[in-house]
């Protein structure tokens, strides 16, 4: 009993709003709500990994619960990473975030030398423990850097923020299209327009990035075989095949309003991709339209959330951040629901916490890691003179 009320005791001391320990400060001062929303998202991915990745396995003829395993092994990093990254100040996000990049450019490059081919392209490395796809790390990385760069400009007018950003973008976006990976370009694109619109830079910046975006989507249709055709099936059905997005829509009429229950589906088994690209059609058989509407509002959830964080904050570099990071998520995952609903050309994207991954878990857990850092209540600081300026506290929300 007494060892009990000791470690109580300790207990109490270690979350009081008194208690200077790293641990004691990150408690009182991170966004728990949102990270309570992330841990939520996550719990849920292991469900549909669980019951989603068996008939795919068994295809493979791998051990039925071979990508569960697998996803629980890379989501204990992922989760350790989120919350560690959380604990750190903006000064320490910058930098991690910057080594993050630099090592991912530096492998995107060994990719199109040494890489493995998938499908036609070529984005992972091999390695004894599995694979590895470079570009995944780079989204987050490159969004809180990009901000960095825009923020100093802002506060030093002398400093080019602007031009190393636009050249960031243009050497990343380079080692994208050279795998190739469309998709992964667009949304790089849209993090940095995101930033330059929310940066207040010349309107002019916002309309040629728009216009690099259009003219890049016209190159990949007629440049790239795998683009055009999802684009033709998707504006006529009767160009190609559609046997997977035919699955997909009819996972959803399956599931109904309550679904068939976790484990009960009988459409995912013919899916070819059920626990990644398509998880969220399992979802939609499985807890039919009212969880499926509860899984769309905790999405939502954590891009308002993050938004009211820094609605009143006056740091640009926290404001950016906040914006390419949420910019990312949100597209990332708009781009899977649509993908799976056939409002939009198929891509093969995961959803974040909710698909199987490897490199885009981990990198999920980077990336919101970045986002509660971001998002803590705490003294602003000006990141470009190296200060860590107490001034108003971050509105509680």
């Amino acid at each position: 009993m007494i060892g009990l009320s000791t470690n109580h005791a300790r207990t109490g001391r270690m979350f009081s709003r008194t208690d200077q320990s790293i641990v004691g400060q990150w408690w009182w001062t991170v966004d728990r709500v949102l990270l309570s929303i992330m841990l939520a998202l996550a719990g849920i991915g292991i469900v549909m990994v669980v019951t989603g990745s068996p008939p795919v396995a068994e295809r493979l003829g791998l051990d039925q619960y071979y990508f569960f395993k697998r996803h629980m092994v890379f989501l204990v990093p992922s989760l350790l990473a989120m919350i560690g990254l959380s604990m750190c100040s903006h000064r320490t996000i910058w930098r991690i975030a910057s080594v993050i990049l630099a090592g991912s450019i530096l492998c995107m490059a060994f990719v199109l030398v040494a890489g493995a081919e998938v499908k036609g392209a070529q984005r992972w490395i091999h390695l004894p423990f599995g694979s590895i796809q470079p570009s995944e790390f780079a989204k987050p990385a490159f969004a809180v850097v990009i901000a960095w760069f825009m923020a100093r400009q802002k506060d030093q007018p002398g400093f080019p923020g602007d031009r190393l950003a636009a050249g960031l973008y243009a050497l990343l976006i380079s080692l994208l299209i050279l795998q190739p990976d469309f998709g992964m370009s667009m949304l790089v694109t849209a993090i940095i327009v995101g930033q330059v619109f929310l940066a207040g830079l010349p309107l002019r910046l916002v309309v040629g990035l728009g216009g690099v975006a259009a003219l890049g989507g016209v190159g990949a249709y007629f440049g790239l075989h795998h683009v055009r055709s999802r684009i033709d099936r998707f504006l006529n059905p009767e160009t190609g095949d559609t046997y997977q997005i035919d699955l997909a829509r009819q996972a959803f009429q399956e599931g109904g309003a309550f679904g068939a229950g976790p484990g009960q589906g009988t459409v995912k088994l013919a899916i070819p991709d059920a626990h990644t690209d398509f998880v969220f059609s399992v979802a939609g058989e499985e807890m039919g339209l009212v969880l499926l509407l509860i899984i769309i509002g905790l999405f939502a959830w954590v891009i308002l959330r993050g938004l009211n964080r820094v609605m009143d904050s006056d740091n640009m570099f926290v404001i950016l951040g906040t914006g390419g990071l949420l910019t990312m998520f949100g597209c990332q995952s708009l781009v899977h629901m649509g993908s799976n609903l056939a409002l939009i050309p198929t891509k093969g994207m995961t959803l974040p916490f909710l698909s199987y991954g490897g490199s885009s878990l981990v990198a999920v857990g980077i990336g919101m890691g970045f986002l509660l850092a971001l998002t803590r209540r705490q003294g602003r600081s000006t990141i470009a003179k190296g200060g860590m300026a107490p001034k108003t506290q971050m509105n509680a929300s």
